[in-house]
């Protein structure tokens, strides 16, 4: 694909198709990754690659499997949600959480090499490291839309990102910024809306 038409298509998927993701398919959207800009030119990232089914039965489980409409009705009220298209975005979205993932060919754990406390940083400049581990999942998005892919995300909650350190074994000292699923996506499912931004409107020439 051309340029802006991978940043036209890519969009976030939440159901799949049940295909196979090959292994150099994979190294070239985790190369891709490696792409991405960082702040201190090492790019100390690793990325676990779950494949295996029984695994990633064990990495979601503590990933709840459904949520009923009260609950989300009171999550939209707690969250603020007033737009109606981002409501509906997230009565979309937060009851595929587990099924997004666990129906996935793979599922990629970004891992960033933890300097600082980023949960707790004393500067701006703590997160430098976070931030350049985002530009490479943003890369990794790309990419699989490229590839004729496309990904979710989950960004662990609670305990879940501890719960996955103990499944997947990485050290102490690396930190998971979220769990990505990466599939196929389903031909008959529905797009979701976006919001139009009008970019006239969020263009400032020289000051706001």
């Amino acid at each position: 694909m051309e340029f802006y038409e991978v940043i036209n298509n890519r969009r976030t998927v939440r159901e799949f198709e049940g295909e196979t993701i090959t292994t150099d398919i994979i190294e070239r959207i985790i190369s891709a990754a490696f792409k991405a800009p960082t702040n201190d030119h090492m790019r100390d990232w690793h990325f676990i690659i779950v494949k295996d089914r029984n695994i990633t039965a064990r990495l979601l489980d503590i990933i709840p499997k459904k949520i009923s409409n009260e609950d989300m009705d009171n999550l939209i009220k707690d969250w603020n949600l007033s737009d109606n298209v981002q409501q509906e975005c997230y009565r979309n979205a937060v009851p595929k959480q587990y099924r997004m993932l666990f129906e996935a060919s793979a599922i990629i754990i970004p891992l960033l090499k933890q300097k600082t406390d980023i949960l707790h940083p004393d500067n701006t400049s703590h997160l430098n490291g976070f931030a350049s581990i985002w530009c490479s999942i943003e890369n990794i998005f790309l990419a699989a839309t490229a590839e004729g892919y496309g990904c979710n995300l989950r960004i662990p909650l609670g305990n879940e990102g501890e719960y996955a350190k103990g499944i997947l074994g990485f050290p102490d000292d690396y930190f998971m910024p979220c769990f990505i699923g990466i599939g196929k996506p389903k031909k008959e499912a529905e797009p979701i809306k976006q919001k139009e931004i009008n970019i006239k409107e969020r263009i400032h020439w020289d000051k706001f």
